[in-house]
């Protein structure tokens, strides 16, 4: 047996009891091919010393890791979907796998996308495309890299199945994906409870998350704890929000069942990254009104949040739940400028509010009058005038010749450098940034889909890693 040392089991769901979950197995593949494997984040978890027979035991043939959980939980939430509440949801290509503890001792998932159906999978096949595991593998690697709270994709296996989908390509090759996460528990695990007046299991819900993610709420009475526990989920969402506008990112489906209490992102389906500043850029084909366009992600989320606190009216106050949600906006308007001002890589605290305030509104407007590559953008200024020279030298340089930015530039002198030996990394001695924008994904997944090529994939995580250790921004987790 395989020595752990490192490894901290700590199977907690179950505690929740039948009604949040239902146990199942998992498919049975034909192949079993590791295309990707975390080794960072299998290390955070203690699992970094599993061989590749044992890490296809237990991530693509699904034997239990040592003292978790026997089966599978394919987790039973509901949701609104577009605004349209669906009771029909849960777990439907995916389960729990395991839950243990990391270094800092966080509870953290593993969960599976692709792993065969369940009795949520409405009719589906319960499988994940090969390309779908492929662009989630980048999608949370660059995230991470620009310092968005995102789930890890922990491990990918090719299955060796053909599968038929209506938007892309078909038959088309399949795979099982396993993510590391903080937390399971969607905003639609508490709608399910609240659906099924199940008062009950809804106050199991609230006493689990505040015990298991926000222990330090654990003391009051019921109605105090829920009140605290709303404002801790309305502030990690709205650091959430802030943090995929300041990255360039379109989630694309933005549904109640797609956020949870711990403000980390997850559920890459149908994402974008900006190219340039596009305010009502889509990621979903079917997203016909632009409900979830890059701009109204924020407004997205604080409505979603509204929901969750309709959940929680059986145990506090409306004035009190409203009180909680009213911190969204502050929240996110304080995220909003921190998180702009660590991507320009600059010390924000020597100036008033108003004024970080002013200067961050003209970045943006630049950014989007300009048209300028958005990535491109915070690479040539990472470091503010420090990074004047270097700026020159970029393909975009004619843009920074303008009077509209002359004024920023001027700006640049009232902030120091925040990370200024940065600027030495090998990462900022290239011409352009790192991106991740649809052309480049489709590009490269042509080179796997036809001529089982991988060095194209293999290259982009090379240089988004070079790109997180250049940045090392907060709260990647």
């Amino acid at each position: 047996m395989t020595v752990l040392p490192n490894y901290r089991p700590d199977p907690r769901h179950r505690e929740l009891g039948d009604d949040f979950f239902d146990g199942v197995k998992a498919a049975q593949f034909p192949e079993h091919q590791l295309r990707y494997r975390n080794t960072r984040a299998a290390r955070s978890v203690g699992l970094d010393s599993l061989g590749d027979a044992a890490w296809l035991s237990h991530f693509a043939h699904f034997n239990p890791l040592p003292r978790n959980f026997e089966q599978p939980l394919s987790l039973r939430y509901h949701g609104h979907q577009f605004q349209h509440y669906n009771p029909d949801l849960g777990d439907g290509r995916g389960f729990l796998f395991a839950q243990q503890r990391d270094r800092d001792g966080r509870l953290l998932d593993l969960g599976t996308k692709g792993s065969g159906q369940t009795p949520w999978s409405r009719g589906g096949d319960g499988r994940l495309t090969l390309k779908g595991g492929v662009r989630e593998v980048l999608a949370t690697a660059l995230l991470e890299a620009l310092g968005v709270y995102t789930s890890k994709s922990f491990s990918l296996v090719e299955t060796g199945e053909q599968l038929v989908r209506g938007d892309e390509p078909s038959p088309t090759r399949s795979s099982v994906l396993v993510r590391l996460g903080h937390s399971h528990i969607r905003f639609g695990s508490f709608q399910r409870q609240a659906y099924l007046k199940r008062t009950d299991n809804l106050e199991k819900l609230v006493d689990y998350s505040i015990a298991q993610y926000y222990p330090e709420l654990q003391h009051g009475e019921l109605a105090d704890r829920t009140a605290a526990l709303l404002l801790r989920v309305v502030e990690a969402s709205a650091d959430l929000a802030a943090s995929w506008m300041v990255a360039g990112f379109v989630h694309g489906v933005l549904n109640t069942d797609n956020l949870n209490i711990t403000g980390e992102s997850f559920d890459y389906g149908p994402y974008r990254f900006l190219p340039t500043l596009e305010p009502g850029l889509t990621a979903a084909y079917f997203d016909h009104s632009g409900l979830y366009a890059y701009a109204r992600q924020p407004g997205a989320v604080m409505w979603n949040l509204e929901r969750l606190a309709e959940t929680l009216l059986p145990f506090c106050d409306k004035d009190r739940l409203l009180k909680s949600l009213h911190g969204y906006e502050p929240a996110l308007n304080a995220a909003y400028q921190d998180r702009t001002f660590a991507r320009l890589g600059l010390a924000a605290d020597s100036r008033s509010t108003s004024d970080r305030t002013d200067f961050v509104n003209d970045v943006y407007a630049f950014m989007h009058s300009s048209q300028v590559g958005f990535e491109q953008f915070f690479f040539d200024w990472y470091g503010g005038n420090a990074s004047r020279d270097r700026a020159k030298r970029s393909p975009a340089a004619a843009m920074y010749e303008t009077a509209e930015f002359g004024a920023i530039v001027d700006r640049f002198d009232d902030y120091e450098p925040a990370n200024p030996d940065a600027l030495a990394h090998s990462y900022f001695q290239q011409e352009r940034p790192c991106t991740l924008l649809i052309d480049e994904v489709e590009s490269l997944w042509d080179e796997i889909a036809q001529r089982d090529d991988w060095s194209a994939f293999d290259a982009k995580l090379t240089a988004i890693e070079m790109q997180r250790e250049a940045l090392l921004l907060p709260r990647t987790g």
